[in-house]
């Protein structure tokens, strides 16, 4: 008797691809807002009497709630209550977040009670600030939630396909917003003037209400994902209700912490992106420093890096997804960290010229696309399903260690030497590490077969 061969959503290219467009735009929105600040910070501390060091405690404090632990809190969430609720959840708290901070910086908020309140103590932070803080922890812990959310989502639409082509693309459209909004954001606050709050508070309104967009995107893809599931159960590919063996429990943190290949992949994920995400906050000046240019000339020099990353991780996830190699990837993407970072350190102060520090950027943008493109689909190879979710959130819990100490060390350190040879080495140090931890992978995939090196799709 032939047996029947049942046809998913997720086997139709239209509803999968749809389905990635749907949860990559809802990131896109939140990665507009995470920068909606940045290019009118000489605006808000004009107008609402911010410094610098106002403006980098209101910035820090998106990692504050996840690094305390609420990462770990997501995860669990994510693998008990699945990807509709838990991406509902942080689309909301993005929107929530948000509101909150477009009332801290209003005109309105300043002469309420409790903008005195809060002007009564810690005066060094006023209460705009307080305020917008407030509500940029409360989106920051939505955004990452929502980040982990969105890769189990993929994850699981994307199983047997084009798994690494689809995580590139949700990644470079990610990166998209933060373009955008550099450019929008000052447009819309030319619209209204270039005094006052209303320059402020008009492009955080604009994206504040694309947050909402998002989050009737993600509201639009829980329909989709709602019927792919009453699919899988039709087909005996799941079950409505989970069996205990397949329940997630909190033993099982225990066993992501107990996991060798999970410590391998987290601590290679903070060393990499440590010697990345850091050096972006001074790479313009250092540029400007070495070459003796403007800080605009700088600027316009390092934004090759980002826009070429954007571009070739899509690409580069489609030869994971046809030919594999993915902890290849990893180490070749590591040793091109440690070559430019030593050539940022001593062979470009040697040779101060523009179109060598291009060349410099550009290949670092080739490493920066390498390690993304094949980290992350890597996960669901080494990490059971029903745990996933915990996984993901864990990883970027441990990065988000990173990122909040390694900026600390390297401000230290410039203060210290006065230069930028010493922050390079140390950021070619964590490339070390970074390559000794993507070879124990490939060691340890060899050992047990996790399929690392092996695409993808099969033929």
């Amino acid at each position: 008797m032939k047996e029947k061969v049942v046809k998913l959503m997720n086997d139709n290219p239209v509803a999968r691809w749809s389905a990635l467009v749907l949860i990559a735009l809802m990131m896109f929105f939140g990665y507009m807002f995470v920068d909606v600040m940045s290019p009118l910070k000489t605006l808000v501390e004009g107008a609402r009497g911010w410094n610098s060091g106002v403006f980098g405690t209101y910035a820090a404090s998106e990692y504050i709630l996840n690094v305390c632990g609420f990462l770990i809190i997501a995860g669990i969430i994510l693998d008990k209550m699945g990807i509709r609720f838990t991406g509902t959840l942080s689309a909301s708290l993005m929107v929530i977040g948000a509101a909150i901070k477009f009332i801290g910086i209003s005109d309105w908020f300043q002469t309420t009670g409790m903008a005195e309140w809060l002007n009564s103590w810690w005066t060094a932070m006023p209460a705009s600030a307080k305020m917008a803080s407030l509500g940029f922890m409360i989106f920051g812990c939505g955004c990452e939630m929502a980040g982990t959310t969105v890769s189990k989502s993929i994850a699981k639409w994307f199983k047997g396909k084009e798994m690494a082509l689809a995580m590139g693309l949700e990644m470079a459209i990610a990166r998209l917003g933060v373009f955008a909004v550099m450019w929008i954001a000052p447009i819309i606050a030319t619209k209204f003037g270039s005094n006052g709050m209303q320059s402020i508070v008009a492009p955080v309104a604009f994206c504040g209400a694309l947050l909402c967009i998002g989050l009737l995107f993600f509201l639009i893809f829980c329909t989709m994902d709602r019927k792919f599931d009453k699919q899988l159960v039709a087909a005996g590919m799941a079950t409505e209700e989970k069996s205990p063996e397949d329940e997630f429990h909190l033993s099982d943190l225990g066993k992501i912490f107990s996991s060798k290949m999970f410590w391998i992949v987290a601590l290679l994920c903070v060393l990499y992106y440590s010697a990345i995400f850091p050096f972006q906050r001074y790479a313009p000046n250092f540029l400007e420093v070495t070459l003796n240019v403007s800080a605009e000339t700088g600027a316009k020099l390092f934004s090759v890096f980002p826009i070429l990353a954007m571009c070739l991780t899509p690409v580069l996830g489609i030869f994971l997804d046809h030919k594999g190699k993915g902890a290849s990837m990893l180490m070749v993407g590591a040793i091109i960290m440690i070559v430019c970072h030593l050539s940022f350190a001593f062979l470009l102060p040697v040779f101060p010229k523009q179109w060598l520090a291009v060349l410099l950027i550009v290949v670092l943008g080739v490493s920066f696309s390498l390690v993304p493109a094949a980290l992350w689909p890597s996960v669901p190879k080494i990490i059971d399903e029903k745990i996933l979710g915990s996984a993901y959130c864990l990883i970027f819990w441990v990065q988000n260690l990173g990122l909040c100490f390694v900026p600390l060390l390297i401000g230290k350190v410039l203060d210290a030497t006065g230069g930028y040879v010493a922050p390079m080495v140390i950021f070619s140090s964590f490339g070390v590490l970074a390559f000794i931890f993507s070879l124990m992978l490939k060691v340890e995939d060899r050992k047990k077969g996790f399929g690392l090196e092996e695409p993808n799709i099969k033929k």
